[in-house]
């Protein structure tokens, strides 16, 4: 009889399925791990644009995070775009009843075609709320930039900014550098003390869509294999490189990354 460590991620669909909760569930499998899922909106979304948003009442999100933590060992968790403020409160909440370790929290704000996925006044909430609670949480550049209020476009930035958003409450930050104009793809990793390079290969091409989603899923399902965080976040920054490498050239804006690019093609 089979058996797979579990991990869970907490977020908004993708109906396009490159990011969103498709994405972590698609990331957390190929990792080796079964995907639990909790659903706090839905978006009508492509790879071109996110044409609407729809949260989720209070209820049924609680019920999902119940029903899921009353069932399954969870050996980690990741959030990803939670969108409102209330979301961002009643998820908190939950979690730190439930004193969920491992937690993940990739504070997603905009999308690649520019959309506004977190509403500005829940910004404060996930600072206040929810980083406290993480173990790790996984800005990219634009995102740091806003939680650190500081341009970025050095190693030496980033440091600065992580220190900057570590002092708001998480004891690890990991500052991804895709976006970062001096050694692009070169992710910072912040405890508080000491700074490790995570070094990355800058591959140009334009279908990244989903790559922040797949990136902090990966952690969070390597960290429920039982990897310590610096082993987590190098084995996921292996897996995301090779899933941009292979990525996919489907729909008609930015493309996918390919989840499950190691499968044979049919």
């Amino acid at each position: 009889m089979a058996y797979l460590k579990q991990a869970l991620t907490i977020a908004t669909s993708d109906s396009g399925g490159g990011a969103g909760i498709q994405a972590d569930i698609k990331a957390i499998q190929a990792n080796g791990v079964f995907a639990l899922s909790v659903l706090v909106a839905l978006t009508a979304q492509n790879t071109k644009t996110v044409t609407l948003v729809h949260p989720l009442p209070r209820d049924i999100i609680e019920a999902q995070i119940d029903a899921v933590f009353d069932d399954f060992e969870i050996g980690g968790v990741k959030t990803g775009m939670l969108f409102s403020a209330d979301i961002v409160k009643w998820v908190s909440a939950k979690l730190q009843a439930l004193k969920v370790k491992n937690l993940v929290v990739d504070p997603v704000m905009i999308s690649k075609s520019g959309c506004e996925l977190l509403k500005p006044d829940a910004v404060d909430q996930v600072k206040n709320d929810l980083f406290p609670l993480a173990r790790i949480v996984t800005p990219n550049i634009h995102e740091a930039q806003r939680l650190a209020d500081m341009t970025i476009k050095t190693l030496e930035d980033a440091k600065e900014a992580a220190r900057r958003i570590h002092k708001l409450g998480p004891p690890n930050v990991l500052v991804k550098g895709g976006h970062l104009s001096e050694q692009p793809a070169t992710d910072l990793l912040y405890d508080g003390k000491t700074f490790t390079i995570i070094p990355g290969e800058f591959i140009d091409t334009p279908n990244t869509h989903g790559t922040g989603c797949t990136y902090s899923a990966a952690i969070a399902a390597h960290l429920a294999l039982g990897k310590d965080l610096i082993g987590a976040v190098r084995a996921a920054k292996a897996y995301i490189t090779e899933a941009i490498r292979n990525s996919l050239a489907i729909g008609h804006g930015h493309g996918p990354t390919n989840h499950f690019y190691f499968l044979p093609p049919a």
